[in-house]
């Protein structure tokens, strides 16, 4: 279980923080600090963040694939990863919208986390109290 937790926080990182320095970008090579759009480059750095996303995705079903979440944790997460894979899919497809497309996927995966995280600590509590 715990490795799966892990996995979930390990490939929700690279895009969450990616997608801050797409919008940041300039800021980061102003101080100096060699973020992702700054060395490889944005076009880069946006299909990392899909390639990170699409492995999201199944990641955080895991916990119901393996036993040790319900169903509905199942849909739930497959619901935030597919909105992940496509707030990522966005800010590939579309960097002529500025930064706003990297914007909102920044705010999305802080959404996904919480939301995954607290769907998961919701059903161990129902499935503890359901006995």
């Amino acid at each position: 279980e715990s490795v799966i937790l892990f996995l979930i926080i390990f490939f929700w990182t690279p895009p969450h923080f990616w997608a801050l320095a797409l919008f940041k970008a300039g800021d980061y090579a102003a101080a100096g600090i060699p973020m992702m759009p700054n060395v490889a480059g944005e076009a880069s750095t946006r299909k990392q963040i899909l390639a990170y996303s699409l492995l999201l995705a199944p990641v955080g079903v895991a916990p119901w694939l393996s036993g040790f979440a319900s169903g509905v944790y199942g849909l739930a997460s497959a619901a935030l990863g597919a909105g992940f894979v496509w707030y990522a899919w966005k800010a590939l497809a579309a960097p002529d919208a500025g930064m706003r497309n990297a914007k909102a996927l920044f705010a999305y995966s802080i959404v996904y986390l919480f939301a995954i995280f607290a769907v998961l600590l919701g059903d161990s509590i129902a499935a503890r109290a359901l006995g």
